[in-house]
């Protein structure tokens, strides 16, 4: 028998052990003791019957048969989502986009920037999914955007359930099968192996699924059919595929209230002056009752930052480690206090209007490329305020600092060149 584990596709026989002569994997076990040889259940979605006509893969022979096998039927307006706003030409074109890749059983890739409508652009293939009687998950990395993206959800398909899968959640267990649309982290998809026509995955480049080979496969082996991807920063490998044609890649940098994207400035300054300076900044835009994100490399930065901070006025300190992380950022989003010191927990998937931005030691390696792009798409997101303060704070110029800039100035410039085009 060939030693694979067929949950994570595990072959290194040191990551196996052995209990009274059984074999089993050691990579995946904290997602359950599974045996060599021995599959996961296939759980019963009970929303979807289980279908023998499933969709086939690109390599199938009668894949042609099987392209016009779902249509789109508009007058399902059960499935149809209920927006208060209606989408941009371009939102609408990348949208349109998507939904024709996926439904010739191509994988997608969605390259938008930060803040210009990621989920808004999937409605449409979740809709038309959904209402074709087909299996659909959105995964995410990280819990608090899971219940964030689940509640958006929620209000888009008000007459759907839709379950958030995470640590703590559901509530009702049942919920885990008996849902129109899961929403969940990464690692919950072990509960799902073969389960989703479309497998939605939002900031693939990000901590704990990038370079995860564990969750890679697990994410692979919870999708029967096409996968939609999503991030403002591709890393290589998904540049790889879609350069070997295995993926489309759909591009928007425009935001929806067409602003160009905060290009950050760069103050250079030792350690200790990169404080005072943060201070100085910060009471300027308590001021003008702007809210403040500070970002620190470290979590020990943090603290005694926050306790330098809060001489200038209310300031809180979040990072991984804090249990009680939904309240500080709803006391934060209900402006109870104007500054949130944070590690780059809050460098994805969340949005605070008006927010601004300042990186304390932006040099330090914790900040890469990606992730200071990132953390400047916290800035701007907003109609009413498309503009922002982005301030790095360092000692020397990084190559990811500059990285971050040249990449947001090319897609501003990508953004005009699009504009121009589309008034011809």
């Amino acid at each position: 028998m060939k030693t694979k584990c067929l949950r994570c596709l595990n072959e290194d026989l040191t990551l196996f052990g052995n209990d009274q002569g059984i074999l089993y994997c050691r990579r995946c076990i904290q997602f359950g003791r599974l045996n060599l040889g021995d599959q996961d259940p296939v759980p019963i979605l009970k929303k979807f019957a289980v279908s023998k006509d499933s969709w086939l893969k690109p390599d199938q022979e009668d894949q042609r048969e099987k392209k016009n096998s779902i249509s789109i039927q508009e007058n399902a307006s059960v499935y149809k989502p209920k927006l208060k706003f209606e989408l941009t030409p371009f939102q609408k074109k990348i949208s349109r986009q998507a939904l024709e890749a996926v439904l010739s059983h191509k994988d997608c890739f969605i390259y938008a920037a930060a803040g210009s409508g990621k989920t808004e652009i999937v409605l449409e293939s979740i809709s038309t999914y959904l209402k074709n009687g087909k299996s659909v998950c959105f995964a995410i990395s990280r819990r608090q955007v899971v219940l964030e993206i689940a509640d958006r959800m929620t209000a888009y398909f008000p007459d759907l359930k839709v379950s958030a899968v995470c640590e703590g959640y559901p509530e009702n267990k049942e919920d885990l099968y008996d849902s129109d649309l899961i929403v969940c982290t990464m690692h919950q998809l072990y509960r799902y192996p073969h389960s989703f026509d479309l497998l939605i995955m939002d900031e693939v480049d990000a901590f704990p699924y990038a370079g995860n080979e564990t969750l890679q496969a697990i994410t692979l082996r919870a999708c029967k059919g096409e996968r939609l991807l999503l991030s403002a920063t591709p890393d290589a490998e998904i540049m790889d595929a879609i350069e070997q044609k295995k993926m489309v890649l759909c591009e928007l940098f425009q935001r929806p209230h067409g602003k160009p994207l905060c290009v950050p400035k760069i103050k250079k300054c030792s350690k200790w002056m990169q404080s005072f300076l943060i201070a100085v900044e910060c009471k300027r835009l308590i001021h003008e009752k702007k809210q403040i994100l500070v970002f620190v490399p470290r979590k020990i930065d943090g603290k005694w930052l926050k306790l330098f901070l809060s001489l200038i006025g209310p300031c809180e300190l979040i990072h991984s480690q804090i249990e009680d992380k939904d309240m500080i950022m709803n006391r934060f989003r209900k402006k109870e206090y104007p500054i949130l010191v944070t590690t780059t927990l809050l460098e994805r998937g969340i949005t605070v209007p008006d927010v601004q931005v300042l990186v304390y030691r932006s040099d330090h390696s914790v900040f890469t490329c990606a992730s200071l792009i990132q953390i400047f798409g916290r800035v701007g997101r907003a109609f009413n305020n498309p503009y922002g303060e982005g301030i790095c704070y360092c000692e020397s110029k990084s190559q990811p600092m500059k990285e971050c800039v040249s990449i947001l100035r090319r897609m501003n410039a990508s953004l005009q060149a699009e504009l121009y085009e589309d008034e011809d």
